[in-house]
């Protein structure tokens, strides 16, 4: 499982660059994403498609490929496999067939936005996608009351609706930092209360990648 930049391509580590040219194959969530990343750095390998839609059908065939020897690297668009991002139905066959599997350490958006939130940091809870639809209420009146600091992604579509929605569940002063387009060119960080943040973000709807990170429940 390789890590790959959230948006800086210069955040790659060495150690990936040397896996991925090492490797025999290449899992990757969209070949189009990957193709650009591998070009970047000159490296020419056969890249499969591995993702959501089709993770199911493609494992048992990924299998018997690691049975054969072969030296299989998974990638995903941005930040690291399995974190909201396929993996974990590829790492789950793997353990159940013998086979080892190694997570090189690297980019993942959470961490950074996290670090640069201005919350506590010792103990959080990373959500990941709240539910669109069925299940949503259920999950944010949960999580009114929990008191660690809480990380999520957010399609840029749907942020002010769900700042919305966190103001109305953990209240409107609950303080907050969307993080968005991080280590890329036009990286910003806003802070302030869910009810600010979403006045902000309906007025001015934004584009690119989200992270939200809001404070527990005092």
């Amino acid at each position: 499982m390789v890590p790959t930049p959230i948006g800086n391509l210069e955040d790659i580590t060495l150690r990936a660059l040397t896996v991925l040219k090492e490797a025999d194959i290449i899992l990757s969530e969209d070949t189009r994403v990957s193709s650009k990343l591998l070009k970047h750095f000159s490296i020419e390998k056969r890249l499969i498609s591995h993702h959501k839609f089709n993770e199911h059908k493609t494992v048992q065939t990924i299998i018997e490929k690691l049975n054969e020897d072969n030296l299989v690297a998974l990638i995903s668009d941005a930040g690291t496999p399995a974190v909201s991002d396929p993996g974990f139905l590829l790492v789950r066959a793997c353990i159940d067939a013998g086979i080892e599997v190694e997570c090189l350490p690297g980019p993942t958006a959470l961490i950074p936005a996290l670090a640069i939130s201005g919350m506590t940091t010792d103990r959080f809870v990373f959500e990941g996608f709240l539910p669109r639809k069925k299940g949503r209420q259920t999950r944010l009146t949960l999580l009114a009351s929990e008191p660690r600091t809480m990380v999520f992604y957010e399609s840029p579509f749907r942020l002010a609706k769900t700042l919305e929605n966190m103001a109305e569940f953990f209240g409107a002063e609950r303080h907050a930092c969307v993080c968005r387009e991080l280590s890329k060119l036009y990286e910003e960080k806003n802070r302030g209360t869910l009810g600010e943040l979403h006045k902000y973000y309906t007025d001015h709807p934004p584009k690119g990648e989200i992270v939200i990170v809001v404070e527990g429940k005092r």
